[in-house]
């Protein structure tokens, strides 16, 4: 298992967890839910935003809450 932060562009997986942080309860609210299927669409460069699709919608996430995120492959 690994963190969605660590996942490739294009690369899909399962959301698994979401570590317990003060975020926890705002990604939930947008849709980061376990069971989910989510797939890394784009990063920005020098550790910026990652930008993944959920739920047929895309989100831009820190590089920091995506980290929060546990995935399966």
């Amino acid at each position: 298992m690994k963190s969605l932060a660590q996942l490739s562009i294009n690369e899909q997986g399962v959301i698994q967890s979401i570590a317990k942080s003060e975020f926890s309860n705002k990604l939930m609210e947008m849709g980061i839910l376990p069971g989910s299927e989510v797939k890394m669409c784009s990063k920005a460069p020098f550790g910026g935003p990652v930008c993944v699709e959920v739920c047929g919608y895309c989100l831009s996430l820190r590089k920091k809450e995506a980290g929060l995120i546990i995935i399966s492959e």
